[in-house]
């Protein structure tokens, strides 16, 4: 199982220690919907992809494994909750080991086969396999796509994942694979594209499902999730927030910059980056990172227009943002702090990501105060809360304004937002288009005329707007208003020749 990123973050097996934590210590608060969860895999045919492991030449289309964790309704008597080993099943099949068995899966996945660990995997989760979906407020319920970290399974934090669903989420995830093969190349930009195209292959996804609310989505990325799930939102504005565990986009936002999709302004949702403690000098020296990294966020910094948040947590390294980590791999003594203090900030971690949802999502007054005021703890410092410029107010922005007024009193409504706005501007080249593409539609026509007489009033010297409301009128069958802006048009543009030919064939 490969959590790291690059060559950043590699666990330090010589310097280890093995972990005691269970799922019970780690504390989680669960919400009031039983978690029901799926796993299947799907086929985007639009790419191709080789299993490696096969040994053969085989191109299929690119599979891609989904588990899904969502509200459900109360279980059947008798039914089991899923365990570990539920999970670390779908490990293997996502790794391309099936077959493995069972009592292989520590060893082949680099986890130290302890009786700790061992015991993990007899764990019972709050999780059931294959409840039935639960109708929320209004039938649906928010959705939530998790994007993990590099070449890591679907289900990598398989206890945040199910604690928000426990809160009213739809959560799906698939696992983090390279283009044309299981492996990534190394945190490319290649790599990055592949994982934000998988993401919005989700987003489809959850079309499908009858309880998602569509119009409510936000992604939360670990370590490479965390740059892929940005560049997701760059190109794709059905995305309301993000969620940054540790991302890389702290630490290679040079790689989301190379992208033809880059573009720091459509960042304008909320977004949150919680932060892995710093790392001790030692480990920079040992493993020559830059010292920058502990501190450096070009990312955070360049941000305009997201109400943005950003957190450190002085008891986690990079590998505890995630339900894996956090139960299964060795401790690194040089830096690594105590399994009760790990377990704690990872709760912590959860609590924070479902408040920042709450807030951004379901607009909960709660979510929002207890960003804004936090509770005290020593193993977190809130590092920036940084309040998002205002966007400037543009023309499709009175567009949607006006569709809300239905398009009456335009001059008022004008004047009032011009107020709120003064660097507003409604070019006259858009207000024709407008005008003509509300009035052609046969249930939109009067919308059109409305949009026409603002048109003429902000440029009152202006043919073409004459020319095009006469046209407008003519089309509703107003021949006496058309001829009235014809003759205006021609007066201001006496070579108007298609005004000539109007009114000489609405004359005979």
């Amino acid at each position: 199982m490969k959590i790291s990123i690059c060559l950043i973050w590699i666990f330090f097996e010589a310097n280890s220690v093995f972990a005691q934590t269970s799922l019970k210590e780690i504390g989680l608060e669960h919400g009031s919907h039983t978690v029901g969860f799926t796993h299947y895999l799907a086929s985007d045919s639009t790419r191709t992809y080789k299993r490696i492991f096969d040994w053969n030449n085989n191109t299929i289309p690119r599979p891609i494994p989904i588990s899904i964790w969502y509200p459900s309704k109360a279980t059947l008597k008798g039914t089991k909750p899923m365990q570990v080993l539920d999970y670390m099943e779908i490990l293997k099949e996502e790794e391309e080991w099936e077959y493995l068995p069972n009592e292989q899966i520590l060893n082949w996945f680099n986890y130290a086969n302890t009786t700790a660990n061992q015991n993990h995997l007899k764990e019972q989760t709050i999780t059931y396999f294959g409840l039935q979906p639960e109708n929320g407020e209004n039938g649906k319920y928010p959705v939530i796509v998790y994007a993990p970290s590099y070449q890591a399974s679907s289900i990598e934090n398989f206890a945040l994942c199910s604690f928000l669903a426990s809160h009213g989420y739809i959560v799906l995830s698939s696992p983090s694979r390279g283009t044309e093969n299981r492996f990534l190349e190394g945190g490319t930009e290649k790599d990055m594209e592949t994982q934000a195209r998988d993401i919005e292959f989700l987003i489809k996804e959850a079309s499908l499902l009858s309880t998602a609310d569509l119009g409510k989505i936000a992604t939360i990325g670990f370590s490479f999730g965390g740059l892929s799930n940005v560049l997701s939102q760059m190109r794709n504005e059905s995305i309301k927030a993000i969620v940054s565990l540790d991302g890389s986009i702290k630490y290679q936002y040079s790689t989301l910059k190379k992208s033809p999709f880059f573009d720091i302004k459509k960042v304008d949702i909320p977004f949150i980056h919680m932060a892995q403690k710093d790392i001790p000098e030692e480990v920079m020296k040992e493993h020559n990172i830059n010292p920058t990294l502990n501190h450096q966020f070009e990312f955070y910094d360049s941000l305009v227009y997201s109400q943005a948040y950003q957190l450190k947590f002085n008891h986690l390294t990079h590998a505890y943002f995630s339900t894996l980590g956090v139960l299964f791999q060795e401790r690194d003594k040089r830096q690594d702090k105590s399994d009760a203090e790990i377990m704690d900030s990872y709760r912590w971690v959860s609590i924070y990501t479902l408040k920042f949802l709450d807030a951004s999502l379901k607009n909960n007054e709660d979510g929002f105060a207890f960003l804004e005021n936090p509770p005290v703890q020593n193993g977190m410092i809130i590092l920036k809360t940084k309040l998002a410029q205002q966007r400037p107010f543009d023309f499709q922005d009175f567009n949607e304004l006006a569709s809300k007024h239905d398009y009456k009193d335009l001059e008022t409504l004008y004047e009032e937002t011009l107020q709120k706005h003064p660097s507003m501007q409604l070019p006259e080249g858009n207000l024709n288009n407008l005008g003509l593409q509300l009035t052609f539609n046969p249930e939109t026509s009067q919308y059109g005329i409305s949009i026409f007489l603002l048109a003429t009033h902000l440029y009152p010297n202006s043919a073409n707007l004459y020319d095009s409301m006469a046209e407008a009128y003519l089309f509703i069958g107003d021949r006496d208003n058309a001829i009235v802006n014809f003759k205006k048009s021609l007066s201001l543009n006496p070579h108007n020749q298609n005004a000539t030919a109007r009114l000489k064939q609405l004359q005979e």
